[in-house]
């Protein structure tokens, strides 16, 4: 594997207060000990994800032609990677895949395909590992081809270097798509989500379509959690919609600083991801 550097992290004096965070903290994007890091990914993400960049980056990682390895070595790999976007952690990422899974694992003990989507659904965050920069890579998603809502994070102050926002095409309601099409006839911005879900299907992986909507849809925060984009939704995604919030709070509200004994978990999420999504994948 080519580990990329990812540079120094301006974060390096913050660490996350050892209390539990009252929820109102989380996701805090105005101000805060890593507003500065968090705000430069997004104004990069902003300016550069366009309908062409999308299209171009399923045509370069969709065919998951780049590397070979197992689930376990990708969430291993994740200890290489702090995610630049998130104002909530500056831990490795595998610390914060234990814990979703944990917390998932706690109140829906008879779900083990959920847990195994807790504990993976950021994988995908290895491009960042592989030369793609963190604002292609992290963060929330958008779709693009069509007007850019406002509860997208940042809306007001990033967007304005995007070509797509000029377009009288592409900055309107639909753009280029049709009333009530569906979530999977739209093109969201590139990143570990759409990623992730297409080394599922591509290594026929067998996580429920509940699972795999979590995985595909887990970082659209202004569909799941501010109720933009509606209109472009059919009957399918209304119904798995339930599924992606249910997923949201321990993804979201299980960060903290109290980080999990990962090699005591280690034996049960493997035997998870045997049942799920075994062997050597192709990446």
């Amino acid at each position: 594997m080519r580990v990329v550097n990812l540079g120094p992290d301006p974060s390096l004096a913050y660490r996350p207060e050892c209390q539990e965070k009252d929820k109102s903290e989380f996701r805090n994007f105005e101000s805060g000990a890593l507003f500065d890091r968090v705000f430069n990914t997004y104004k990069l993400m902003h300016t550069h994800q366009t309908l062409d960049f999308v299209r171009q980056k399923h045509l370069e990682w969709a065919n998951c032609n780049h590397f070979s390895m197992t689930m376990m070595e990708n969430i291993d790999a994740l200890d290489e990677l702090v995610d630049e976007s998130d104002p909530d952690v500056d831990f490795p990422n595998s610390f914060h895949a234990f814990q979703t899974a944990e917390g998932i694992r706690r109140e829906h003990p008879d779900k083990d395909w959920f847990q195994l989507v807790g504990l993976i659904h950021d994988v995908g965050k290895i491009m960042a590992l592989y030369g793609e920069p963190q604002w292609a890579v992290v963060g929330d998603t958008f779709p693009v081809g069509c007007k850019f809502q406002n509860s997208v994070v940042f809306r007001n102050s990033t967007f304005e270097g995007n070509p797509d926002e000029k377009s009288p095409i592409l900055n309107t309601e639909f753009g280029i798509y049709e009333p009530q099409c569906g979530l999977d006839n739209i093109l969201m911005s590139w990143g570990h989500d759409e990623y992730l879900y297409r080394v599922m299907k591509f290594n026929k992986c067998t996580i429920p379509e509940e699972g795999l909507y979590m995985i595909r849809f887990h970082s659209f925060y202004p569909w799941h959690s501010n109720g933009d984009y509606m209109h472009l939704c059919n009957e399918k995604d209304l119904q798995m919609l339930p599924w992606v919030k249910e997923f949201n709070k321990f993804d979201l509200y299980t960060k903290s600083s109290d980080l999990p004994d990962v090699e005591s978990l280690r034996l049960y999420y493997q035997s998870l991801i045997e049942k799920y999504c075994p062997g050597i994948l192709h990446w």
